[in-house]
């Protein structure tokens, strides 16, 4: 099986995602969290760096490392805290089976060719006219206008539970702030609840998110915007498989996604 070196994937990666430039919060650590000998010889991407995760991985990798485990949610979200418990079984994992981690959180959220949001409105058939929403000084969201089609509430819910419901078990979840005839969506995937306002400012009667807490509800019926709550994990599968498949495709690498929802 052709390889390639972990070095040149990684640098490839930092460039292409634009990783130290874009802001992130202090546990995302965006980049290569965990090296390996040096070579690539597939690539596992996922969600979360979870245990369940790693040890599907290693178990892709059959036994014979070379494994790059491609996620959006990294290792290091609790923080500086010592090699010992969950953190040093996940290490561990990774390092027996030479199996290499590379971490991207808003850097794949706001690629503009295979993040999340982009690669989201696609595949529910929105053309993306603009960006909105501030995030640390750069717009984090995308919108459109609704297509042919989904000019409806009910229809843009039924498209998304059509394009994401293999990765949330649970039925998307709408709160009917705006009007039931949409005109222009917005999306920020995962938890960007806190972007209500912002799609209400930039002029949005929609916003698609994966979930936001109780006071959303208010946050939408009061400023008058519809709300689509169609999962956290679900709305963040996309830019892991979408970045895979170019780096595959790049590198002359195969790939696989692990799927493991949380329901949430």
């Amino acid at each position: 099986m052709s390889g390639a070196a972990l070095r040149e994937v990684a640098e490839y990666l930092d460039g292409y995602l634009r990783i130290r430039e874009l802001p992130d919060e202090p546990g995302a650590v965006n980049g290569l969290q965990v090296e390996n000998g040096g070579a690539v010889r597939q690539i596992v991407a996922a969600v979360d760096a979870s245990q369940a995760t790693i040890d599907a991985a290693v178990a892709e990798g059959g036994g014979e490392g070379g494994v790059l485990l491609l996620v959006h949610h990294g290792l290091l979200w609790d923080g500086n805290v010592p090699l010992t418990g969950r953190r040093y079984r996940r290490v561990r994992a990774l390092l027996d089976a030479d199996a290499a981690l590379y971490s991207a959180h808003i850097p794949l959220d706001v690629h503009p060719e295979v993040g999340n949001n982009v690669v989201l409105a696609e595949r529910v058939g929105l053309s993306v006219d603009g960006w909105f929403g501030d995030y640390r000084g750069i717009p984090l969201g995308v919108w459109g206008r609704a297509p042919h089609g989904l000019e409806s509430l009910d229809a843009l819910e039924a498209e998304l539970g059509r394009v994401l419901g293999s990765h949330h078990p649970m039925p998307v979840h709408v709160i009917r702030g705006g009007p039931a005839r949409v005109g222009r969506i917005g999306i920020v995937t995962g938890a960007g609840g806190s972007m209500i306002r912002a799609a209400r400012d930039a002029g949005l009667d929609t916003l698609v998110t994966g979930e936001g807490p109780h006071h959303t509800y208010f946050d939408a019926t009061e400023w008058g915007l519809n709300v689509v709550y169609a999962g956290h994990y679900a709305t963040e599968t996309l830019g892991v498989q979408a970045l895979a498949s170019h780096l595959a495709d790049r590198f002359d690498l195969p790939w696989e996604f692990h799927d493991h929802p949380t329901g949430l």
